[in-house]
């Protein structure tokens, strides 16, 4: 570790994922030196999935105190200021406040499947495809649902967008975070004039009291500075009050674009997969698809690149429970195995499993899959009665079925021949080294690559952006990336096995032909 760590010269990221807020503090070549982080979940209240902005605070609280204790106990300081911060956060959602500050409905989340109708209709406004976790589609269906709140609206914006405005006095947004709140144009940089103007004239938007360019987060690039940390900032961030104020924060990110970032995947023809409580793919296109799949989202990274984003709302929820049965397993018969060397031994195992898992399915929907066309979720797991039903294949499936909606929406890539040389997986998924890796690769028949930083995830990745604000001079972000950062770190590429390739095609023919009975799982029970 270099003697200048706690110089000052540090940079600081801190991501609130789905079920962890972490925070990672890297030295000024972009190293990590520390973490912290804080577990959390969302809940499912008044018909949304949520989390309470009470919950924002003591989580982040909590991880930056966790980062602070691992600094003091590595280096006998706490931390007093920092070069630079960034936030980033989960994408999409829903949080609208008045002009007083006040909350006006409850956190809504990306989870959530609730805005179909204004989602169709957006999306045949604009000729542009507006998916249900959208902003814009939660504002338009509270519109349409004639919610009571929509005249007091003042300011509409992310999760990170809305801590980043509590500890700066900001209301800005990265362009990445951005392009999951509405259309934005690559060549301005801005959002989509033309759709601004066309959202504007919806006679139902008409009877609001607002105009949506004047209650949107202004958008930022990265490398610009989008203000200081405050002293209320800094209090509401360290409740031990040793962080000064000043301290400046780049344009706060989505977790697509830190992903992105820490996977230096933001050049043309460049590609990732993150792999956690949900699963997306990004794909940084050379030229425009030829029409609007409702599958694939058109969004930006964050130095505005255009991006093709496949979204699923489900990955490792259900796999996590199942691998708890067999921790509860373990604990009954006295084995008492640790629940990380539970993952490694049943994810190994899915590896001597037949190739197309032996005529196992399941689906781990727990909530819905707009990819699949599902409003509702329900996990599911069925087998063939002459079934090859063995420990082996029930993994395998398992880890086939986190990635088959994904596939669902990589296929209209396919069509579109938009292809990637590989991918770079991060993520829960890859915890387990080489297993998610290898079927992946088969799965979507592209080598798939895994770093050495990969454990550090996307809070690492805003605190890259962060340090680029201060220590880019001039270059462009891909190049400050490559020759700064990621020229010093490993990764491991494993090809795909043609076998991998065709059992998994054989599951998802077998896996399209049972989304009936998922339907109609979720809409009776």
């Amino acid at each position: 570790m270099t003697e200048s760590v706690l110089s000052g010269g540090e940079a600081l990221g801190i991501e609130f994922g789905s079920t962890r807020i972490k925070a990672v503090l890297v030295d000024e070549n972009g190293n990590p030196v520390a973490s912290g982080s804080h577990t959390w979940e969302n809940k499912f209240e008044n018909g949304y999935w949520t989390y309470s902005l009470n919950d924002v605070w003591s989580g982040v609280q909590s991880a930056y105190n966790n980062l602070n204790e691992n600094v003091f106990n590595k280096f006998k300081k706490h931390i007093t200021t920092l070069s630079a911060i960034g936030f980033s956060a989960m994408m999409h959602g829903y949080l609208v406040f008045d002009k007083n500050d006040n909350q006006l409905a409850e956190f809504r989340t990306w989870r959530n499947t609730t805005t179909k109708e204004a989602a169709e209709k957006l999306s045949d406004l604009f000729s542009f495809n507006i998916p249900q976790r959208w902003s814009i589609a939660h504002l338009y269906q509270a519109v349409l649902n004639n919610e009571s709140h929509i005249n007091s609206i003042d300011f509409i914006t992310t999760l990170a967008g809305y801590v980043h405005w509590q500890l700066t006095g900001e209301k800005v947004i990265g362009i990445g975070d951005a392009s999951g709140m509405f259309p934005v144009d690559d060549k301005t940089g801005n959002y989509n004039a033309e759709m601004l103007e066309k959202f504007s004239a919806v006679t139902d938007v008409l009877k609001c009291n607002w105009n949506i360019c004047d209650i949107l987060p202004k958008i930022m690039l990265a490398g610009e500075c989008a203000g200081r940390l405050s002293e209320k900032g800094a209090r509401l961030l360290d409740t031990s009050g040793n962080l000064r104020p000043g301290i400046p924060l780049c344009p706060p990110e989505g977790d697509a674009g830190t992903g992105m970032t820490a996977t230096n995947s933001i050049s043309i023809n460049t590609g990732n997969i993150s792999a956690g409580t949900s699963i997306f793919s990004m794909i940084v296109l050379e030229k425009p698809l030829s029409r609007v799949y409702e599958e694939i989202d058109i969004v930006a990274a964050p130095n505005g690149n255009s991006v093709a984003m496949v979204h699923c709302n489900n990955c490792c929820t259900d796999l996590d429970y199942w691998i708890s049965i067999f921790s509860q397993f373990s604990d009954l018969i006295g084995n008492n195995l640790d629940k990380s060397e539970i993952y490694d031994i049943l994810y190994n195992s899915a590896l001597d499993g037949d190739y197309d898992c032996g005529g196992l399915l399941n689906y781990n929907y727990f909530s819905g899959e707009p990819v699949a066309r599902l409003q509702n979720g329900i996990p599911v797991f069925l087998r063939k009665r002459n079934a090859v039903f063995n420990l082996k294949n029930f993994m395998r499936a398992q880890i086939y079925s986190s990635m088959a909606a994904l596939k669902l929406g990589m296929e209209k890539l396919e069509n579109e021949n938009v292809r990637v040389t590989r991918f770079t997986g991060h993520g829960g998924m890859f915890k387990t080294p080489y297993v998610a890796q290898k079927l992946m690769a088969g799965a979507f028949d592209t080598p798939v690559s895994v770093m050495e930083t990969a454990g550090e995830g996307g809070a690492w990745g805003m605190a890259l952006l962060a340090l680029y604000m201060i220590k880019g001079n001039g270059k462009s972000l891909e190049t400050y990336l490559y020759e700064d950062i990621f020229s010093k770190y490993k990764s491991k590429t494993i090809l795909p096995d043609n076998k991998d390739t065709e059992g998994f095609c054989e599951y998802m023919k077998l896996f399209k032909k049972g989304l009936a009975v998922e339907k109609t799982a979720s809409e009776s029970i």
